[in-house]
């Protein structure tokens, strides 16, 4: 039940800290098949995570009017 609240108590705007950790998510989740299961990351899976994180990145850090 915390793991839901947590991110509603961040003074950030609630949509852009949960996408934050989707997008780190994804990525380290990734890793974590690469380094600790030893799957092999493809180039789609390289490009995806590539994506999330940069969307992540526009999400966090864009200028807002």
């Amino acid at each position: 039940m915390l793991y839901g609240i947590i991110p509603t108590l961040q003074p950030a705007h609630f949509g852009r800290v949960y996408a934050a950790y989707g997008g780190m998510f994804i990525v380290l989740s990734m890793l974590w098949g690469w380094s600790i299961d030893g799957t092999r990351l493809d180039r789609y899976d390289a490009m995806g995570a590539l994506l999330c994180l940069g969307g992540m990145i526009v999400m966090m850090y864009a200028p807002r009017t």
